[in-house]
């Protein structure tokens, strides 16, 4: 089970997100979402639980705002707290609301006011909690150490449930264990998707635009990261490709096309001009004989051998391929026999 923890402003904005469907697909896409995945696009929220609240978004977010009064000096009396499960955990609704309870009452909210929202449009079973910080009494839920609270929640919930354990982030784990490897199947993804465009693309241009297709954001500074549709952010070099290595992969596998390609080009040009002064007196199965060399299959073949060499982990980031740092040796002019 893994959770979240926000805090902000607005009321509506939230309970909006939490109520209805997403606003970026149209009907026709959430029809043809539903038919794809199996999905409930459509009518994707439904209400877990009203406490001490009720009605549309414009009711709920009127009440709020009421009882937010008692305390003014709240700049942000919006609580949202998200529980999703992990793959192939399935709980009951009756399950996931009381979940929702034992989350309300960790963070000082079981007495204000919440809804508790399952959303269905996910693989994963997820439930949303939207809360007023402020109760009746006028007191503000504490917000301090949310993140670990949250985590330390989920370990128990998982116990409790029978859940499939997650690991907690490495900030509230022991000293101890937070040098022991991790299995982080996110980055793992993200690693496989990266060899596989930098098997192919022959530009940075392309290598961006193939990971934006596989639903990535790029950010391209002085380092590079990637956002997934999660909204979580890795940096490449956590996954074992900086920017600087991805540069140097992309030039080094356009040296090497460039150079086969003058290979080939080269070929052809001394094979057709033998195979002019030659022609009637080579026979057919010399001309193949003599012309045989690298076909087009077998150079893509030499750039993605090369290539899957430099995404190697063990590759260094200075390392540029000998054959790549030959310089040509200038001729040298024979001195002229003068009298």
């Amino acid at each position: 089970m893994i959770g979240h923890v926000s805090i902000g402003r607005s009321f509506y904005h939230c309970i909006s997100y939490c109520l209805e469907d997403k606003r970026e697909l149209s009907e026709k896409k959430k029809l043809a979402l539903a038919m794809q995945d199996h999905l409930q696009h459509k009518g994707r929220a439904e209400v877990l639980e009203y406490n001490k609240c009720f009605g549309n978004k414009y009711e709920l977010t009127e009440q709020f705002k009421d009882v937010r009064k008692l305390s003014r000096r709240v700049e942000k009396p919006m609580l949202h707290l998200t529980l999703r499960l992990a793959p192939e955990d399935t709980l009951t609704k009756e399950q996931l609301r009381e979940i929702g309870r034992e989350c309300a009452k960790e963070f000082g909210i079981a007495d204000n006011q919440y809804i508790c929202v399952l959303h269905k449009d996910t693989k994963e079973q997820h439930i949303h909690i939207v809360a007023n910080r402020v109760g009746f009494n006028g007191k503000v839920a504490n917000d301090s150490n949310s993140y670990k609270r949250m985590s330390e929640l989920c370990r128990r919930l998982e116990k409790k449930y029978s859940l499939q354990e997650v690991l907690s982030p490495r900030v509230f784990l022991s000293s101890k264990d937070r040098l022991l490897p991790r299995h982080d199947s996110r980055k793992e993804k993200l690693k496989t998707d990266i060899q596989q465009t930098l098997k192919y693309a022959g530009s940075y241009l392309v290598f961006e635009r193939q990971m934006q297709n596989l639903g990535y954001k790029v950010l391209k500074s002085r380092g590079i990261s990637f956002i997934d549709d999660k909204k979580v952010k890795i940096k490449g070099s956590e996954v074992g490709f900086s920017l600087t290595k991805i540069e140097k992969i992309l030039r080094q596998k356009k040296q090497l096309a460039i150079k086969n390609a003058g290979e080939v080009k080269n070929r052809n040009k001394d094979s057709l001009s033998i195979s002019n002064s030659f022609n009637t007196g080579m026979q057919n199965e010399e001309k193949q004989s003599y012309n045989s060399g690298r076909t087009g299959g077998e150079v893509v073949k030499e750039i993605l051998g090369v290539t899957a060499q430099l995404m190697n982990f063990e590759y260094e980031p200075d390392y540029i391929d000998p054959e790549l740092q030959k310089i040509p040796k200038k001729k040298k002019n024979k001195p002229s026999l003068r009298r």
